[in-house]
């Protein structure tokens, strides 16, 4: 694990993390995750660094071997951001239907319009949501961080071969902790 640097204009993108997902069971303990990806976007609010808020809202329509993603209605406040990211009014909210937070949405214009050349991830889940917006990113040519501490999955095969395999080859994977570390250092 190792971050090099931090561009001139980074930005954190949260995955998934809201209501909806607070009863799924996870590999690593969901509020650990939550706090350290709340603390992320502290760090970056107090530096006015952009802070993308990424929910999830349906599925792509198509058929797969897993078979339907219709079930029962989800509550009201399913996709509502869980309260401990502190959302505030200048982050940007991402609304997508698919694993990825770039397919379909605007968040690749608004992150150059920003002037933003890396993005930090955290989120869930690894294996489809993160890696699926990594994968993404690492395409539309951001340099990609992906703090591995705070993003976790229902399945812990999956969410160690993303870590282990995967993740490695789309940027630079390192810890919370460093991220921060590195803003106080640089900022």
């Amino acid at each position: 694990m190792s971050l090099t640097t931090l561009d001139p204009v980074p930005a954190l993108v949260v995955i998934d993390l809201q209501k909806g997902m607070l009863g799924v069971p996870t590999v690593d303990p969901l509020p650990e995750i939550v706090d350290r990806a709340a603390g992320l976007a502290a760090a970056f609010r107090r530096r006015d660094l952009p802070v993308v808020l990424v929910t999830v809202a349906g599925g792509a329509p198509g058929r797969t071997d897993a078979g339907s993603r219709s079930g029962p209605t989800p509550p009201p406040d399913w996709a509502d951001l869980v309260d401990e990211l502190d959302a505030r009014p200048g982050d940007h909210r991402v609304v997508k239907r698919t694993w990825g937070a770039f397919h379909g949405t605007d968040l690749d214009a608004h992150l150059r319009d920003k002037g933003v050349t890396q993005v930090v991830l955290a989120g869930v889940a690894t294996s489809s949501g993160v890696e699926s917006t990594a994968r993404a990113a690492y395409e539309h040519g951001y340099h990609v961080v992906l703090a591995t501490d705070a993003m976790t999955d229902r399945n812990a095969e999956a969410h160690r071969g993303s870590i282990e395999r995967v993740l490695p080859r789309l940027g630079e994977t390192t810890t919370s902790a460093d991220v921060l570390a590195m803003l106080d250092a640089t900022r």
